[in-house]
């Protein structure tokens, strides 16, 4: 049923909590797991936003997150890309023919204001396959 399952990754608690999921799912379906970290572009006054912005930071977080799954029995791919979070998550799941999107979810898009803002509610706008949200 999910053949290739995508998994975005940063340094949050949500995304670390979905990973339980990710690992049940991944072993139900005998998934090909792909583990994506998205390093924002810097905005033009050059803050690169709450994003990791360290090409150290994010080969850190994806050797970590593929040893975390390795020692669940599963063989994670992981890939690196720069750009507008929402926006490449959509494009690597289109990319790689991603079945399923499982992301955590952080709650900053439960207002009007922030609902524009959030990654996830742009993600689920925008993917061209179903996106599992782990509250």
């Amino acid at each position: 049923m999910f053949k290739t399952v995508l998994f975005p990754i940063d340094q949050s608690r949500e995304a670390r909590e979905a990973a339980d999921v990710v690992t049940n799912i991944v072993q139900k379906y005998n998934s090909r797991l792909v583990l994506l970290s998205v390093v924002e572009e810097p905005s033009p006054n050059g803050d690169a936003g709450d994003i990791m912005g360290s090409p150290e930071v994010v080969a850190k977080l994806l050797e970590n997150a593929q040893t975390l799954f390795s020692q669940q029995g599963i063989t994670a791919e992981v890939l690196e890309r720069q750009g507008k979070p929402a926006f490449t998550i959509c494009d690597v799941a289109d990319e790689i023919g991603a079945d399923l999107i499982i992301m955590g979810f952080r709650g900053l898009g439960l207002t009007d204001e922030g609902a524009n803002d959030s990654v996830t509610t742009r993600v689920i706008n925008l993917s061209p396959c179903p996106v599992l949200i782990v509250p």
